[in-house]
């Protein structure tokens, strides 16, 4: 079994004469990014590889969930940045061999099109909300029966949730 952990980047500022690439987090990201790594930890949905956009916003939501976590450095992958879903694909199909979990931090509607198109099953109202947002901060997390990261195709995924952190509010 092979599981993807698609995590938005938390919520950024807009600073003017910033370049997109160094857009910071804002209060509410900063304060998103651990609540989310704290769930990751409560939920036992720990990573074996992690791959991070270079961006600054993504590379600071990752330093957010990292305490909460025990597990690899991440790797800092500039194909990710503003990816499309088919280059987010090939990056995920790049995963180690050895490593039976996937954590990615990236962009919409990159990781909104990557887990439409995985997705073939599984939590049935996550997928409906999918279909329609992948709120900043939020994790998909996509199970899949295959030996290999080389066998991600359409459908053949199974949406084990999907998690925001306004769900974790009423918690």
């Amino acid at each position: 079994m092979r599981r993807l952990i698609l995590l938005r980047h938390a919520k950024s500022d807009r600073p003017p004469g910033v370049s997109d690439l160094d857009r910071p987090l804002n209060a509410r990201g900063q304060r998103d990014a651990p609540r989310m790594g704290a769930y990751l930890a409560a939920e036992d949905l720990r990573a074996d590889a992690v791959v991070v956009s270079p961006a600054l916003r993504t590379r600071q939501t990752w330093e957010g969930v990292q305490p909460a976590l025990t597990g690899p450095q991440p790797e800092i992958v500039s194909s990710i940045y503003e990816a499309p879903e088919t280059a987010l694909l090939a990056v995920a199909r790049g995963a180690p061999k050895t490593a039976a979990s996937l954590l990615m931090i990236g962009h919409n509607p990159g990781l909104q099109d990557l887990a439409l198109y995985l997705v073939g099953a599984g939590d049935k109202p996550g997928r409906k909300r999918l279909g329609y947002e992948f709120p900043t901060a939020a994790i998909a997390v996509i199970d899949f029966e295959a030996d290999s990261w080389d066998a991600l195709k359409a459908g053949s995924g199974r949406l084990e949730r999907f998690v925001a952190p306004k769900d974790l509010e009423a918690e």
